[in-house]
């Protein structure tokens, strides 16, 4: 089974708010499978501050492409793929480690968006 192989890698699974991954029966299987699932009534979906590829990996990975090199699609293609692994492990893992402090000032904020961090992860 797909979810198996999931957990045995270590990699977390995290679903966005489309209606397939709201929908009753997938929040079962999910809550069935994963340990560590929270479900659609305690998640953001739609929250920049909480997503780590939206709060600093989409801009690693933008700053790692060369834009000159991605006119035709097939070009766009390869330029990603070598560009995603550019991304430094250390910027992955601190990104990640910053979630839950991101969660409390979420919180703290009342659900409105943070302001953008000063430092920049180098």
């Amino acid at each position: 089974m797909e979810i198996k192989r999931l957990e045995e890698t270590g990699y977390l699974f995290q679903q966005d708010g489309a209606k397939p991954h709201v929908h009753h029966l997938t929040q079962n299987l999910c809550l069935d499978h994963f340990p560590s699932f929270i479900d659609k009534n305690h998640w953001s979906p739609n929250s920049l501050d909480l997503n780590p590829l939206d709060y600093c990996i989409w801009d690693e990975l933008a700053q790692s492409i060369d834009w000159n090199n991605v006119a035709p699609k097939e070009t766009l293609i390869k330029e990603l793929k070598r560009a995603v692994k550019q991304i430094r492990q250390d910027v992955v893992l601190q990104s990640c480690s910053s979630w839950s402090s991101r969660l409390h000032r979420a919180l703290e904020a009342g659900g409105c968006f943070l302001k953008k961090l000063i430092t920049r992860y180098v």
